[in-house]
């Protein structure tokens, strides 16, 4: 059982001891922290909750909304949303933040208070820091009876969110309309049940088939949307004769298909077709996190723009596209960040981007996935014992590659003329992953099993 503490949110198990795990006294208390940090900064007092389909879901907000109110805030709740629905909201509402409850692709026993600013954006380093340390001091004053905060349920900012997205200037709905497309969606028993088929109708989708669709957080997967999780799905496209197949995580900001012929498009694809088709209509730079497929690099190029990499993790690839202007970015896990709908990703805007693609080039989800690039990543780790100096470890790997392109923003990434291998430490236990992409997946293994080496030589 875990209670993990970082700068961008807590996340734990529930259940257990507290400070082990994600119990209600360890709830309180962040929440708290959280909710005096935006009445220390002079914040709105209107603060937004929202959370995704797990079975703790209830438990958790009535502990979060009840702590707010006892703070003297005014929270409105979304009750059962997907993260950039929540995000969204902050900005329609003007809130002072947003906390979204839910611990992404993680399995059924966890749960997790995720921390938005005003922006409707992840809380940066410095506020994330401050969070821990006045929850680590108990630094809270409640408010005085006659002054406590109030609660109020709005269950409509998801079509406020559609609407947003069917009325965005790159989504073509008459196309999606005209192409007739039959679509299977796989929702892991989370609000994606609620938000996909939604915004389907709302683009003219009228075929819709969806798998797991109850919305009880009792995850008929692993909610990973990874290949070895897709299987069902896989089998329903191919027996449906369905044109593709979706799937989103529990909080419906991750996003990857499933081509007609049952087999994966590549999560690290879904970024490079919708960027693919954004960078057709608009010039300009794009960004990934270093760990994600050359193949946007690629298309960018193709289209004239430039591409940067950014340190992983969401906050780090927004703000690398703040600071190159960038006109779409995300990461290789089948996060979409379009900036000006928003700075988060989100698989709804995704997924009308990637139909409105499939829609006006006239080709089938697997013709699409044949047009681009073929890289192949391979994902690995090797465990660490305490006391081994990360740093001194990559410096001498830095040296012995010292003849090759070294970027050092976020681990070691190492670059072989289009192939490319990024070690980086975990946040969240003691390991090394190291992750190799080539154009080849025999290469990919055989660079990744070089490095390991390299690691476990040094070690």
């Amino acid at each position: 059982m875990t209670l993990i503490k970082s700068i961008s949110g807590i996340r734990g198990t529930i259940g257990g001891k507290t400070g082990n795990n994600l119990t209600p006294l360890d709830i309180v208390k962040f929440t708290a922290a959280f909710g005096t940090l935006l009445i220390q900064e002079g914040a709105n007092k209107k603060i937004i909750v929202g959370r995704d389909g797990r079975i703790s879901g209830a438990m958790v907000k009535n502990l979060v909304i009840s702590t707010l109110q006892a703070l003297g805030l005014q929270v409105i709740d979304l009750d059962y949303s997907t993260t950039p629905t929540v995000e969204m909201a902050v900005v329609f509402e003007n809130a002072g933040g947003g906390i979204i409850l839910t611990a992404s692709h993680n399995p059924k026993e966890w749960n997790a208070l995720k921390l938005l600013n005003s922006q409707g954006e992840f809380i940066n380093s410095a506020a994330g820091q401050k969070v821990l340390e006045i929850a680590e001091r108990e630094d809270f004053v409640f408010a005085p009876v006659d002054q406590l905060g109030s609660c109020s349920l709005d269950d409509s900012f998801l079509l406020k969110h559609i609407d947003a997205i069917v009325n965005y200037e790159l989504v073509d709905v008459a196309a999606i309309k005209k192409a007739k497309f039959k679509v299977v969606v796989d929702a892991v028993n989370s609000t994606g049940a609620i938000a996909v088929p939604a915004l389907l109708r709302a683009l003219g989708v009228k075929e819709i088939e969806v798998l797991n669709g109850e919305v009880n957080g009792k995850f008929a997967h692993n909610p990973e949307p990874l290949p070895e999780h897709l299987t069902e799905l896989s089998r329903e496209v191919l027996k449906q004769k369905a044109s593709l197949g979706i799937a989103v995580d529990p909080d419906v900001d991750r996003l990857c298909f499933v081509c007609e012929d049952g087999t994966m498009f590549g999560e690290e694809y879904t970024l490079v077709a919708v960027a693919d088709y954004v960078l057709s209509h608009r010039n300009g730079n794009t960004v990934s996190n270093m760990s994600s497929t050359r193949a946007l690099r690629d298309i960018t190029e193709k289209h004239g723009g430039e591409y940067f990499p950014s340190a992983v993790g969401e906050v780090n690839v927004v703000n690398k596209m703040k600071a190159v202007n960038a006109v779409i970015g995300g990461e290789g896990n089948g996060g979409i960040i379009v900036p000006d709908l928003h700075y988060g990703r989100d698989a709804l805007i995704g997924i009308a981007l990637f139909l409105t693609h499939l829609a006006n080039t006239k080709k089938t989800t697997k013709q699409l996935r044949n047009s681009f690039p073929d890289y192949f990543i391979s994902k690995n780790k090797i465990q660490l014992e305490n006391g081994v100096d990360v740093k001194g470890l990559f410096e001498k790997i830095k040296d012995k590659y010292k003849n090759y392109p070294i970027n050092i923003e976020d681990g070691l990434k190492i670059e072989f003329d289009k192939d490319w291998v990024h070690l980086r430490t975990s946040n969240t236990e003691p390991i090394i992953r190291i992750y190799a992409e080539s154009n080849f997946a025999t290469t990919a293994d055989n660079i990744a099993s070089r490095l390991m080496k390299d690691i476990s030589e040094l070690l």
